[in-house]
């Protein structure tokens, strides 16, 4: 093998080691250095005062059913933001726990939005929703766009699956990056929608 070749395929090796480690992970790295504000707990979920929230990105564009959607519309209510892909093994593990506690806070000043990531077209994306009875509307971002606009160093979403709790003032005030049940994603809720 020459020595172009074998750089060639390190590299390859390297990128593809990077994407696993990225792509559908389990979590716990936080963004950046220094003071974050936000604090671990032994539960795996990041939570910040209200006090040093940082305010959600524009997370906005076409939906997986061609529409188009802007989180910023639900300031008021407490929005939960899954990022998601139809590949990933834990996204379709927790797909029934969100399908399941987005119905039951239903109308209830909760709104649940979903980042679908990495899938190459909306046909995959719109068949992961039906199976597993997704009633909110996702967003289509085959790139990752929208997570890039989250600041270093804030609760951003790294892994895929992660979640976003982001609080009535356009805030993020939790974030889990690993797949939850209906347990941990009502730990992540509850104390966000019981804020004044």
């Amino acid at each position: 093998m020459s020595t172009r070749s074998r750089a060639v395929l390190l590299t390859a090796v390297a990128a593809a080691a990077a994407l696993s480690l990225s792509a559908c992970g389990k979590g716990g790295i936080s963004g950046g250095g220094g003071d974050t504000h936000f604090v671990t707990g032994s539960n795996g979920i990041d939570t910040v005062p209200a006090a040093k929230r940082a305010a959600a990105p524009d997370l906005s564009g076409r939906t997986i059913d061609g529409k188009t959607l802007d989180v910023a519309d639900y300031k008021g209510q407490v929005v939960v933001v899954n990022v998601w892909g139809s590949w990933c093994g834990p996204c379709r593990s927790e797909a029934q726990y969100f399908a399941k506690v987005s119905k039951q806070y239903e109308g209830k000043g909760v709104q649940f939005v979903g980042i679908n990531t990495r899938d190459s077209s909306t046909t995959p994306a719109v068949a992961f929703e039906k199976e597993h009875g997704v009633g909110y509307p996702s967003l289509y971002d085959p790139t990752g766009k929208l997570m890039l606009r989250f600041k270093k160093g804030t609760l951003n979403p790294q892994l895929v699956p992660s979640t976003l709790v982001i609080d009535r003032h356009g805030k993020v005030a939790a974030r889990a990056l690993e797949a939850l049940d209906d347990t941990g994603l009502l730990e992540m809720l509850k104390p966000v929608l019981a804020e004044k």
